[in-house]
């Protein structure tokens, strides 16, 4: 597809005598979520730290709105409009909701050096529209210490979103999180995936997620794609089924 934001070509990544990736390829187009599925070891982490530049490819491309940033260092990939948040989320403690997100609007605007000044003068406004827009704004000024696991993952996805970015990586977003937390975290994501026109692409091991919010599914197994489409279609594969859901049933309960 070449109208797709995010074109993965051939990616090959070894790691001693483990093909992490081996011939990895896929498109992602704007408005739509993509999960990256698979096992432990599948190759996962490793596509997803070389689309985000903490590693390398051997060899292969990743084209993002048409050039070809694999090898760029992390902080121009970001500057690219590509944000992520991890599987342990990462937050300043230390600071109050809206600090964090007016920590992360200045380093978009490359003005970190300015934070000895009061934080309340320092993009309040947008912050707090950001956070509006993750349902945190009445949590504004409580310490990030003391919030609940759910909530710190609403503050992370406050600060990718600071950045504008037209791509987001979601590395395990609901991970340590209860089912009620979990569906909102993803209606929220898909939510701003069709207002704002985002591209998405997450991993995540919660199958009950996976099948109700995202519009297509890659599956890996030793570094190898196996299977690509949409739910259905993964649900029936017969590898994903032996490879992945352990059998047929699983598969069928995954809905």
């Amino acid at each position: 597809m070449s109208d797709s934001l995010l074109q993965v070509r051939h990616l090959h990544k070894r790691f001693g005598g483990v093909q992490a990736l081996d011939d990895v390829s896929f498109d992602l187009p704007a408005g739509q979520l993509l999960a990256l599925l698979g096992p432990n070891g599948a190759g996962k982490s490793t596509c997803f730290n070389i689309i985000n530049g903490q590693a390398r490819a051997d060899s292969g491309a990743v084209l993002f709105d048409g050039r070809d940033i694999a090898g760029l260092p992390p902080r121009q990939i970001w500057q690219q409009g590509i944000g992520r948040t991890f599987q342990v989320a990462a937050t300043f403690a230390s600071l109050t909701v809206l600090e964090n997100v007016q920590a992360a609007l200045l380093s978009r605007e490359r003005k970190l050096w300015q934070w000895w000044r009061p934080a309340a003068s320092l993009y309040r406004e947008e912050a707090l529209d950001l956070l509006e827009q993750v349902g945190m704004a009445d949590q504004a000024d409580r310490a990030g210490s003391v919030l609940a696991y759910g909530d710190v993952k609403r503050v992370e996805l406050a600060m990718a979103l600071a950045q504008r970015p037209r791509l987001l990586l979601m590395d395990e977003p609901t991970a340590g999180m209860a089912s009620a937390e979990r569906h909102a975290l993803m209606a929220l994501t898909r939510r701003l995936v069709d207002e704002r026109g985002l591209a998405v692409l997450f991993t995540e091991h919660s199958m009950d997620v996976v099948f109700a919010f995202a519009d297509r599914m890659i599956v890996l197994a030793r570094g190898k794609v196996i299977a690509a489409g949409d739910g259905e279609t993964i649900r029936r594969d017969a590898q994903v089924q032996q490879v992945y859901f352990g059998n047929a049933t699983a598969a069928g309960s995954a809905a």
